[in-house]
């Protein structure tokens, strides 16, 4: 049975939740607007502080007056709000019918690569997110989704084999697009993308657009409904599932009042099976106010003899004062034991686990020292973080992804292309990136400042199951598009997702012809695999190393795989590593398989 799309189970609670909705609009959006009178660091420069300060002066009692009077309707309002929000299934559900469905994961078969994009896009309403020092949450909604569409529209890039020479002497890859406008369209059309060649264990680019043709969306903070029907009218024609107005608001499910909800947000272009999510019941401070939690979402990826391909994706905001370490690791603590409830609940019989990925604002960096019980915590031996080599050490290319919101107007990121040639640098990354900090909030001034605050994460983990699957890092990506629209850099990972053939799938080949130097001797054989690939006499391969003068003879120094006499194949018989296939099809010896 599919997902019911509106969070009550009756259409006259839902319909009461409309009509009480538009009676508390009005005092939602002039509390708003009166926060909203405070300005960020671009508007001081275009109105200096007089001019502003006979504004307030204006404006305030013209705000605060309306507001006074409406007081007795909204807080009955609010009075029957509170009880209804007990019939609310925490999340409401979007599908839209698409025209071209994504292609199923089939297995066994050459592999399938996942693109997750995960956001903190700071959509709250336009008073609070003064205080991150943006303005204009609807406009940036637009911009947003305008750039998310737009990169959902671009074909998936088609599948490369990685680089096996020299690393290039880049540290980041570059992808380039035409010079923007903060918050404009490019031209219509311009969606030139440059790879970039990529490190053996995967490596990261900063990209000036988001990756073409994401699977998957993971956005925080969408707190405003505005701009989450904004997200939603965008989106999807490209993503047919849409999870929005994540949490449970009022007085129940959670330790105090929620007044928002967890602002996440979810947009996949594969169906989705199941969907629960979990309130933290610890917040404090501001942080009390919002349900913060975990989004847990099991999505239907395609079936391989009769067995569910299946996919699980964790969405999650944690605790944002930097003094209370305990509360966030206590949050991931949570979210670690809530993933496999949820896992061990949906899981049937036979399921194939593709990929099981845990992201989003995490709220604790790799730097900071006052950071450590987090970065110390057991979820990074359950999962893997691409960027990460060990506590308080990130891989070479690992970027921050908060900005110093002082800086988010600053000429030099002030467009993606900027932002992406300012943050290649590391004078541009020390400036515009927020460094580590104390447990008070105030600079770590000890200490180096390395590349920033990586407070976002996208993290995944291998399922043990019927079917053999690896995982390859293809790609990270630190994503500069949202340039003045967010203090965060979206994150993108991409995953290939292969299986491994089992030593009695295999299908070999056996030696039908060979050149004379390569003639068959007596004695065991080496066999490919697949079929279709050549198999070469042991003898004739061990002569051919020997005569080989170049580095590619070291291939054969690497442990051969053996093992397969329940095949019926001779004892000794060896599987070749791609490197060695490479190795003997130099021979230009003429095979085809056995029949």
């Amino acid at each position: 049975m599919g997902l019911r799309e509106s969070p009550y189970a009756s259409r006259f609670l839902g319909g009461l939740d409309a009509v009480v909705s538009s009676f508390l609009f009005p005092s939602y959006w002039l509390v708003s607007q009166l926060l909203a009178l405070q300005q960020t660091t671009a508007e001081k420069q275009r109105q200096p502080c007089p001019l502003h300060a006979l504004w307030v002066l204006l404006a305030g009692p013209l705000l605060l007056l309306p507001l006074l009077l409406l007081a007795p309707c909204s807080l009955l309002a609010f009075l029957v709000w509170l009880p209804l929000q007990a019939a609310r299934r925490p999340f409401a559900y979007q599908h839209t019918p698409s025209p071209c469905p994504p292609q199923p994961c089939l297995l066994p078969g050459q592999g399938k690569a996942f693109a997750f994009v995960s956001a903190n896009v700071c959509l709250l309403p336009d008073g609070l997110a003064k205080f991150s020092n943006l303005a204009q949450t609807q406009q940036r909604a637009q911009h947003i989704a305008q750039r998310l569409a737009r990169a959902a529209q671009r074909p998936a890039p088609l599948q490369e084999p990685h680089a096996r020479g020299a690393p290039s002497k880049q540290k980041y890859g570059a992808t380039d697009s035409s010079p923007l406008g903060a918050c404009r369209s490019p031209p219509p059309g311009d969606h030139r993308h440059v790879a970039v060649q990529m490190a053996l264990d995967g490596g990261g680019e900063i990209t000036a657009v988001f990756p073409p043709h994401a699977d998957f969306l993971c956005l925080q903070e969408v707190f405003d409904s505005q701009a989450s029907a904004r997200l939603r009218r965008l989106l999807s024609p490209h993503y047919a599932h849409i999870l929005y107005d994540v949490g449970l608001t009022g007085l129940l499910g959670c330790s105090a009042l929620k007044l928002l909800n967890s602002g996440l947000f979810l947009a996949s272009r594969y169906p989705l099976l199941a969907v629960h999510y979990h309130c933290y019941p610890n917040g404090s401070g501001e942080d009390a106010f919002c349900a913060k939690g975990l989004l847990c979402v099991q999505v239907q990826l395609g079936a391989s003899q009769g067995q569910r391909i299946v996919g699980y994706l964790n969405c999650t905001h944690l605790h944002a004062p930097e003094a209370d370490a305990q509360i966030r690791s206590d949050q991931l603590t949570l979210g670690l034991h809530w993933a496999q409830l949820f896992q061990d609940a949906n899981q049937q019989p036979g399921d194939i686990v593709a990929f099981d990925v845990y992201c989003g604002d995490l709220n604790f960096d790799t730097c900071s020292p006052d950071d450590a019980m987090e970065q110390n915590h057991e979820i990074f031996t359950l999962y893997t973080d691409p960027c990460r080599l060990g506590p308080r050490k990130d891989k070479p290319w690992a970027i921050g992804t908060l900005m110093n919101y002082l800086e988010i107007y600053s000429e030099a990121v002030s467009t993606p292309e900027k932002m992406k040639r300012a943050l290649e640098q590391a004078e541009g990354r020390r400036k515009y990136l927020a460094g580590p900090i104390l447990a008070n909030g105030a600079p770590d001034l000890s200490g180096p400042r390395g590349e920033g605050r990586r407070i976002d994460y996208i993290l995944y983990r291998e399922h043990p199951g019927p079917a053999e699957l690896t995982t390859t890092v293809e790609k990270v990506s630190f994503i500069t598009q949202l340039a003045t629209c967010s203090d965060h850099l979206p994150m993108g990972l991409r995953l290939l997702v292969t299986s491994v053939a089992k030593p009695e799938e295999i299908d070999f080949v056996t030696i039908i012809q060979t050149r004379p130097a390569l003639q068959a001797p007596k004695g065991p054989t080496m066999a490919l695999h697949p079929a279709g690939t050549p198999a070469v006499p042991l003898a004739a391969v061990q002569e051919l190393c020997c005569a080989s003068r170049s580095a590619k003879a070291s291939a054969f120094q690497q442990p051969f795989r053996r093992g397969v006499q329940n095949k019926g194949l001779p004892l000794g018989t060896i599987l070749l590593s791609q490197p060695q296939r490479a190795l003997v099809g130099e021979s230009r010896a003429c095979y085809k398989p056995c029949r």
